[in-house]
């Protein structure tokens, strides 16, 4: 029983501040309010030391919803438009891992760390995946999981305001003609859907593959999906409860421990993600005219975020699911499989 309580005692009153917090945002007209706000709440919670936590279990369950609800939008016609893009997909991908490394060495000039610190700290990939790599190759893993939690912090607390601000002012204004297969819920086949989505996450996670509750749910929706398979899409309180549950996951990690980082090491990491940033919508932008795709769309699918937060941004702001899922799949993947001897080779040019 005291195994029980110990994760409910944290979580519970973290739900709570979240939901407020999520309610407060609503009330103010923000966009992701069901994910900035619990993110920041419990972030400024937990640095004030509050004692909040996220069991594993939420973020998965999170993470579930988002990656079956993304996996959805995914039919035939989808796919085939996907198709044509696989060459400006494969350069944003080649784009992010040259702008990650960039972004490495101009950390480790600025801080004053080592080489695999600041490589591992601005590689655009998922912070968990990235901690691994970095213990692996003689990192400092607190630096690097306190850069990792900044970045997302910074991405999710400018990017949906500066897309949707954009957007609302009559730049790159449209909807992208992308709406997920079913379009009402079915218990029965809600049933089904939670079941195989589930099982197919349960078994990626036994083969230790990265993001398993996302990637999962996402592949087996979409195999659906594209097959013309209509079981149910997914209650709005689903996906609502899955961002705040990835919200609360993300900000329990600004512990009062991360206050105590070096302020150098921040300020440097601030900076360079701050540049990351700025690069990638340059980029996004030309990506725009050189495509027909939708300049809000490509800001988010170039971004230095991950796949929930991005994704998700482009489901409320009503963009190119589809497509910012794609690139950033196509990045994680990738990164993840080739990040050790990139950064071999980052290190020769050093």
């Amino acid at each position: 029983m005291g195994v029980l309580n110990g994760p409910l005692r944290t979580f519970l009153p973290a739900l709570a501040l979240a939901f407020l917090a999520a309610e407060a945002c609503i009330a103010l007209d923000t966009p992701l309010p069901w994910m900035i706000g619990p993110l920041f709440s419990t972030a400024i919670a937990c640095m004030l030391g509050a004692r909040l936590g996220a069991p594993v279990q939420a973020r998965e369950a999170g993470q579930w919803a988002i990656g079956t609800a993304l996996g959805l939008y995914f039919s035939a016609p989808v796919l085939a438009a996907l198709a044509r893009n696989l060459p400006w997909i494969a350069l944003a991908v080649a784009f992010a891992i040259c702008l990650g490394m960039a972004a490495g060495a101009m950390l480790r000039r600025l801080s004053g760390c080592d080489d695999a610190t600041g490589f591992f700290a601005m590689a655009v990939g998922g912070a968990s995946e990235m901690a691994v790599q970095a213990e692996r190759h003689g990192a400092v893993v607190e630096r690097v999981a306190a850069a990792h939690s900044l970045r997302i912090m910074m991405v999710v607390g400018t990017i949906p305001f500066a897309v949707r601000w954009w957007s609302s002012h009559g730049w790159g204004a449209g909807i992208d003609p992308f709406v997920p297969l079913a379009a009402s819920v079915h218990p029965g086949g809600l049933l089904v859907l939670i079941a195989v989505t589930s099982i197919a996450a349960l078994v990626l996670k036994r083969l230790k593959l990265p993001n398993a509750w996302v990637i999962g749910p996402l592949l087996v929706a979409l195999a659906l999906t594209a097959a013309g398979i209509e079981l149910s899409r997914l209650p709005e309180w689903m996906i609502r409860c899955g961002q705040l549950f990835i919200g609360i996951s993300l900000g329990t990690r600004f512990t009062p421990r991360f206050v105590h980082t070096a302020p150098r090491y921040l300020a440097s990491v601030a900076a360079c993600t701050a540049g990351t940033m700025l690069l990638a919508a340059a980029f996004a932008l030309c990506l725009a005219l050189l495509t027909d795709l939708h300049p809000g769309t490509m800001l988010l699918a170039t971004s230095p975020g991950g796949i929930a937060e991005m994704s998700l941004t482009a489901r409320v702001l009503h963009l190119g699911v589809p497509v910012v899922t794609a690139f950033h799949v196509s990045r994680m993947v990738v990164v993840v499989l080739a990040i050790g001897p990139l950064y071999r080779g980052w290190k020769r040019l050093h």
